[in-house]
């Protein structure tokens, strides 16, 4: 391993049970954008919940294909998950899936 860190290493998706207790007055250090890996962990795990039987969030209009549903939740921002992002001096951020920016 030369030491790089991988997309792995540095972003995490949490159920929202999972996650620490948000303190709104925190200061971010990290911005509020999607990034595309963030983007396609989150539909990927989501697609995979759904498929296992998992509650869906929004309303179904004769989807049937769990990738869809999740990009369907995710556009209304109904995803019930939190991007936990690693920083170099070992700390964390959460965030809701609600308040990041989709490009």
């Amino acid at each position: 391993m030369n030491g790089d860190a991988t997309m792995e290493d540095t972003v995490m998706i949490l159920d929202q049970s999972e996650a620490t207790p948000a303190t709104e007055s925190k200061v971010r250090q990290t911005t509020p954008y999607m990034t595309r890996y963030e983007r396609a962990r989150i539909l990927g795990t989501r697609a995979l919940q759904i498929s296992l039987n998992a509650p869906v969030m929004v309303e179904l209009d004769g989807e049937s294909d769990a990738l869809a549903i999740a990009m369907k939740e995710l556009r209304e921002k109904k995803i019930p998950l939190i991007v936990r992002r690693f920083l170099p001096d070992g700390t964390f951020e959460d965030w809701d899936v609600c308040n990041l920016i989709i490009e």
